[in-house]
């Protein structure tokens, strides 16, 4: 692979109450992920990531979520098809007025957290996402799971998707995310994050939690933004694929 995009999880502050180091984050990936006011983020917090991103040159997406602010986004909810679709279109909506005051244009939705997880083999879920997403605007991109059955879907749906790998999660043997419940769910090492980025960019697997060697179609990598070594693991996993030859390119920029 000549090429790929590296996404992190932005603008999730909320009012005195920081959450990562947005600003150099934004100067380390090529798309950021920017929450809407669900899980996390305010109005001004928000509008001064996608500010950062536009003097950065970065991509922007509408990282939508379940209306848990409490939670983060990362408890399992089963709103109705009706919510689910007026709550998606409502943060892709606020996030794009705010991206047009700031210069920019919202390119992609990657959802979030329990969102994320739930849709990537919940059907009537994915369906929901997919619907608002094409009701708001059919051009955006869907990023989701790599392997989960809502890739099909959404293309099926007339929608672009593009897959995604996490640099700091622990795989299943299944192509899953192993549950932030478990121990060794999230990878902390920016060594071996790195190691593992540059060989999937490159021979397109990757080793399970058990063990196992599996295989994993990526064009964006994720390194999460809230974790306390994130900066560290995003600056060696770009160091290692510079390093390897590959080029970091938003897929945004075509």
């Amino acid at each position: 692979m000549g090429c790929i995009d590296l996404n992190s999880d932005l603008g999730e502050s909320f009012g005195p109450w920081p959450m990562g180091d947005d600003v150099s984050m934004l100067s380390i990936v090529t798309s950021a992920n920017v929450a809407c006011g669900f899980h996390a983020g305010d109005p001004a917090g928000i509008l001064s990531v996608l500010k950062e991103a536009v003097r950065r040159g970065v991509s922007v997406g509408a990282h939508v979520g379940y209306r848990d602010l409490v939670g983060f986004g990362r408890r399992n909810m089963n709103p109705t098809s009706e919510e689910l679709i007026g709550d998606t279109i409502y943060q892709i909506g606020a996030l794009q007025g705010l991206a047009k005051a700031a210069g920019t244009a919202v390119r992609y939705v990657k959802p979030h957290g329990a969102l994320y997880n739930t849709i990537a083999q919940d059907a009537r879920q994915a369906a929901d996402v997919i619907a608002a997403i094409n009701a708001v605007d059919p051009t955006l991109v869907l990023m989701a799971l790599s392997g989960a059955p809502i890739v099909d879907q959404a293309r099926a749906a007339g929608l672009t998707v593009v897959c995604e790998a996490f640099a700091d999660r622990a795989y299943n043997a299944n192509g899953s995310l192993v549950s932030r419940r478990l121990p060794g769910a999230v990878i902390h090492d920016p060594e071996l994050v790195a190691s593992r980025m540059l060989r999937l960019t490159n021979d397109g697997r990757i080793t399970a939690i058990d063990g196992m060697e599996i295989e994993l179609e990526a064009q964006s990598i994720c390194v999460h933004g809230d974790t306390p070594v994130a900066v560290g693991i995003a600056r060696a996993v770009r160091d290692a694929l510079n390093g390897g030859g590959v080029q970091l390119k938003s897929f945004a920029d075509g």
